[in-house]
């Protein structure tokens, strides 16, 4: 028996990258802090997801602890027919489960994602969807990503959005590294 408490991977089992997955993205939108426990569910049933984990520092009992923690709390993305979605929704954790129209644009998003966290960037959630200039990193690493650059607290950063949710992850980089997308 699976235990809910530990960290279940990113992926489903026999996935290595968003690229291996096929068929329609979903956005669960889960129940407060039952983002692992969902992937879980997901994995147990062998569905393809994806839930973006970054490392926490959290305090409690006077001790500092890290966790994985969902990057986008209370959402898990996964992959699926519309049977898929009502297995989805049968797990008794979701609030609902929201229709991507957009596959392939949200699709390059995710990657953008995945991307950051394999190449282990140190990812700040972005609380909103940033509007500023958008570009792409052309070299390195975390070449191709694309995103929307901000200045915070004097930083330059690449906002890696997350368009349906409102939501991103901002990157350092440095400014010399990108170029405008038109």
């Amino acid at each position: 028996m699976l235990k809910t408490s530990q960290t279940p991977p990113m992926f489903a089992t026999d996935s290595a990258s968003l690229t291996e997955i096929t068929g329609q993205w979903w956005i669960a939108h889960t129940r407060s802090r039952f983002e692992k426990t969902f992937a879980w569910d997901l994995r147990s049933r062998g569905i393809d997801y994806f839930l973006p984990l970054v490392q926490r520092v959290r305090v409690s009992g006077g001790r500092k602890r890290r966790v994985m923690a969902p990057l986008f709390p209370s959402y898990v993305f996964f992959c699926g027919g519309d049977n898929i979605r009502y297995e989805a929704l049968s797990t008794n954790r979701l609030c609902q489960v929201i229709k991507v129209h957009q596959q392939e644009k949200f699709l390059t998003e995710l990657l953008g994602i995945e991307k950051a966290l394999v190449g282990r960037a140190e990812l700040d959630p972005y609380p909103f969807a940033a509007v500023g200039r958008r570009c792409r990193i052309r070299a390195g690493v975390f070449r191709g990503i694309e995103g929307v650059v901000v200045h915070r607290k004097g930083i330059t950063k690449l906002v890696l959005q997350i368009s349906m949710l409102g939501q991103g992850a901002a990157l350092e980089i440095e400014a010399d590294l990108l170029e405008p997308v038109n």
